[in-house]
């Protein structure tokens, strides 16, 4: 039986690396049957927590109401989320931090999300690994709280100029993410 799959993107960038391999992981999930539904964050107006501590007391996940208040719902619909994320700066880009920090509503309004499957696909400019960890640590500690379980990371490094994804194996791995869903 499919999976209800949410894909969370960081890019601004649409014809962009990680886009590239969001794509393959999308094809390759919804050829295994799942369904997946994607949130482009950076086409998106969500803003950071204002850690008022009032989310779903109005109805909404957030009091303070944007387009993240159109992504919680499929958040707590789905069997699994998938992060698909370029690295900027060495960190997570600010156009998909505010959908991370805003999961922070979850845990305010007692609603429980556990028992998730959890991804990241992401990828970086330059060829050491450890530039990526700056999205890595902050996404496999956000599955920890909300006791997901992080199935599966495509890491690439040395990507920058759009196409540069495809002189990698990277669109491949994505897609082979697919099969531990």
């Amino acid at each position: 039986m499919g999976k209800k799959i949410v894909v969370i993107t960081g890019s601004p960038r649409k014809n962009g690396n990680s886009f590239a391999m969001t794509d393959a992981f999308m094809k390759a999930a919804e050829e295994k049957g799942h369904t997946v539904k994607r949130f482009d964050a950076a086409m998106k107006n969500v803003g950071g927590c204002h850690a008022c501590e009032t989310c779903f007391k109005s109805g909404k996940a957030c009091s303070f109401d944007d387009d993240f208040n159109t992504i919680a719902p499929a958040i707590m619909e789905a069997d699994a989320v998938v992060f698909t994320m370029p690295v900027y700066w060495y960190s997570i880009p600010a156009q998909v931090k505010g959908v991370i920090d805003k999961l922070f509503s979850f845990c305010v309004a007692g609603k429980d999300i556990a028992g998730k499957e959890c991804a990241l696909i992401t990828c970086c400019e330059e060829d050491d690994m450890s530039v990526m960890d700056g999205v890595r640590i902050p996404v496999e500690r956000s599955a920890a709280l909300l006791k997901w379980k992080m199935v599966g990371e495509v890491l690439v490094p040395g990507v920058l100029n759009t196409g540069d994804i495809e002189k990698t194996d990277g669109c491949k791995k994505a897609a082979a993410l697919a099969e531990k869903f």
